[in-house]
């Protein structure tokens, strides 16, 4: 009997992080997607321009406010920091986002393709990063607007927001704030393809 409760409780966990990695919300705001149907690649870009970070209205400020606290802790601590903070772009976000756009998009595959017909340009506008303390936690989450323009001409052919991507590891493994975002960039590149391809089925 014990063991079947903890199974129940098992799935009961699992089905609702499942929900929550799908909490996205997609809207068109602008335009139309039907021109990439049928197109095979998107040229996917990333901006990070005017970023806000939980309670700081300016990315800047929070990492300054970091990058002080870990080096009073412990000299060049926050100097490495800050050069994660960024690197991970590159290296974590922007290819996770990448792959799961692209597992989810039908045929359109998404990453660094300057000669596709259109681009996505996808622009943060808010960062949640979390925490993960074991004895409490809070997940991340990422605010942003996906651009699809006419890579030749540079015309706007539809504007979305991708609000509430919630990010978190299977198992609350994740400890590491670069984690958690990366996993927010992935439900941003989710939810995003699943809505070009239910536009254009």
């Amino acid at each position: 009997m014990r063991l079947i409760l903890k199974s129940a409780v098992a799935l009961t966990i699992a089905a609702c992080m499942s929900v929550t990695a799908d909490a996205q919300k997609v809207r068109l705001i602008e335009g139309d997607v039907a021109a990439l149907k049928g197109q095979t690649e998107i040229n996917t870009v990333f901006e990070y321009d005017h970023v806000a970070v939980g309670k700081f209205a300016n990315e800047q400020d929070y990492i300054d406010k970091k990058k002080a606290e870990y080096n009073k802790k412990e000299p060049g601590k926050g100097d490495a920091w800050e050069k994660a903070w960024k690197a991970d772009r590159k290296e974590r976000f922007e290819p996770q986002f990448n792959t799961l756009f692209t597992e989810n998009s039908g045929d359109i595959k998404s990453g660094d393709f300057p000669t596709a017909k259109y681009t996505l340009i996808f622009k943060t506008k808010f960062v949640e990063p979390g925490y993960n303390i074991v004895i409490s936690r809070k997940n991340a989450s990422i605010d942003g607007e996906a651009w699809i323009i006419d890579s030749a001409t540079k015309a706007v052919i539809a504007k979305l927001t991708v609000d509430d991507c919630p990010g978190r590891t299977f198992g609350g493994y994740d400890y590491d704030t670069g984690v958690r975002i990366r996993e927010s960039y992935a439900t941003a590149g989710k939810g995003l393809g699943k809505f070009i391809r239910k536009k254009n089925d």
